[in-house]
């Protein structure tokens, strides 16, 4: 009871930190951060132990499918080469940068343990970051770039982190011959993932109720990340792959009386594990601390401020030789990338999935709650100000493309209420109202108010086949690539509403 008491009052101070945070224009992980760090130092709080092998699993999984199912192929596929630098290079010369920082520090940590702390510490965070840069409207692109990379920078550095586990339980690593394992592994996660979101979205289109919908959407997640480990391959690909995949079909097959709630539900529950994460490190930091002499809590403290600064340092160099060399991301743009490496719940959750008798453990566990507060607090608080010293401006990429997306499906139900138009009155009305919504898409691309009709069948049928041809076009937007996955999400919503709406009215009349 006590234990439980205590999260629901933190949740409390959670929800109250996060719009504190939003006056700040701060990421909310900053202050989570700080209170976590607060936690472990105030006496009576009691010491709570999450099991391992749950961490991973528990943050990561809901976490990752929640930014993965939000991601734009098509902007990714634009931005490749940032991105796959990022989350491979830097990861690597990160995860390598620590090692040896962490050797210096302490020689008695061997090489396998080394090397999985720089692979804790290694992905950054983009929510953490893009909780800033939203609110300033920097360029599309540059968020695309910080959101891709932490897609599969995740990927990458938890390969790494497993295969040094394993090396630091065993004593033993196979080198260049775990390079076959791991293209098969990969490749295995793809398919795995493909398969089970055309599963799942099978079982999904035969539910109508939102509970169960919504219940059934996240026991999918755990089901996949769960399969996937039971059967050796990534979790982190897979459901990576598996939101994609799952995205691409699921606003064509899921009415938007369901997506609407579960949209909602999905956002609170990755708060929820977000604040959850730096309350469990904040209760395990506790008896770590208790047990630490003074002079070792000052070689612990040492340790975490040196792998900080590898970790940032090494960023802001990777980052600066690539828009030297390859000037691909060049100028204002990359000085913002460098400076967002702020790390959060995936590093938490991989440090608190380390098992008990891991080497060094309270280590490796201090030093990453250290490289996350630190970053959060010094990069994070200090991102807004950055921003606007830079005087980054949006560059309209999204808006314009919304814009675009409004005109088009508006033109789409028209073009569905003139093929069906019997000359009644009501349908001579729906049509002259979708035919000001054109009108006003077209002269300042503001979205339009809903369409309300007066208990007529005809009208409703007839305004039904209007907004099924609406997102039709709208699909055929974002497949055909003139738009991404921003402003379809946007213009989703927007239809969302109004099909709602329509479909209230109805049930009224």
């Amino acid at each position: 009871m006590e234990v439980f008491e205590l999260v629901i009052g933190l949740l409390f101070v959670g929800a109250i930190l996060a719009a504190a945070a939003r006056r700040l224009n701060a990421p909310y992980p900053a202050l989570l951060a700080l209170a976590g760090a607060a936690l472990a130092l105030i006496p009576g709080i009691p010491t709570v132990m999450l099991d391992p092998e749950l961490a991973l699993t528990l943050f990561v999984a809901p976490v990752l499918l929640d930014a993965a199912f939000d991601s734009s192929p098509r902007d990714l596929k634009a931005n490749w080469r940032s991105v796959t630098g990022l989350a491979l290079v830097a990861v690597g010369l990160t995860v390598a940068a620590v090692a040896v920082v962490v050797r210096w520090m302490v020689p008695e940590v061997s090489w396998p343990a080394a090397i999985a702390l720089g692979a804790i510490v290694a992905p950054p965070d983009a929510a953490a970051a893009t909780a800033v840069l939203r609110q300033l409207r920097p360029p599309h692109r540059l968020i695309v770039i910080l959101e891709g990379e932490s897609l599969f920078n995740d990927a990458s550095a938890l390969l790494i982190y497993r295969l040094a586990i394993g090396a630091a339980l065993t004593g033993t690593f196979s080198g260049w011959s775990a390079v076959p394992m791991l293209a098969l592994v990969c490749l295995g996660s793809i398919a795995l993932g493909v398969a089970l979101s055309w599963v799942t979205l099978r079982v999904l289109v035969r539910i109508n109720d939102i509970a169960t919908t919504v219940i059934v959407q996240f026991l999918s997640t755990f089901a996949v990340w769960m399969i996937a480990e039971r059967l050796h391959l990534s979790g982190i690909i897979t459901v990576v792959v598996y939101a994609i995949m799952a995205a691409r079909s699921a606003p064509d097959l899921m009415p938007a009386r369901l997506r609407i709630p579960s949209y909602a539900v999905w956002e609170v529950v990755v708060f929820v594990l977000n604040v959850l994460a730096f309350i469990l490190v904040g209760l395990q930091l506790k008896p770590i601390l208790a047990r630490l002499a003074s002079a070792e809590l000052l070689h612990y403290a040492a340790t975490g401020a040196a792998v900080t600064a590898a970790v940032i340092l090494i960023r802001i160099v990777w980052v600066t030789v690539y828009s030297t060399v390859a000037r691909y991301v060049r100028g204002r743009s990359a000085v913002v990338i460098a400076w967002c490496g702020m790390r959060g719940i995936v590093t938490i959750a991989a440090a608190l999935a380390l098992p008990v008798e891991f080497p060094h453990r309270d280590l490796i566990l201090f030093t990453a709650f250290c490289v996350v507060l630190g970053t959060l607090v010094l990069q994070g608080m200090t991102l807004g100000p950055l921003l606007r010293a830079l005087a980054l401006e949006d560059d309209d990429t999204v808006e314009r493309e919304v814009r675009l997306a409004r005109a088009q499906t508006t033109r789409a139900g028209l073009a569905a209420i003139a093929r069906n138009d019997s000359g009644e009155e009501m349908l001579r009305l729906l049509r002259r109202k979708y035919e000001a919504r054109l009108r006003r898409a077209e002269a300042d691309g503001m979205s339009a108010e809903p369409i309300e009709g007066d208990g007529v069948p005809e009208f409703n049928a007839a305004y039904r086949r209007a907004q099924e041809e609406e997102r039709r076009a709208l699909s055929e937007l974002r497949s055909t690539g003139v738009i991404g996955d921003d402003a379809f999400h946007r213009v989703e919503e927007e239809l969302d509403w109004a099909e709602v709406n329509a479909q209230t009215m109805a049930r009224r009349d």
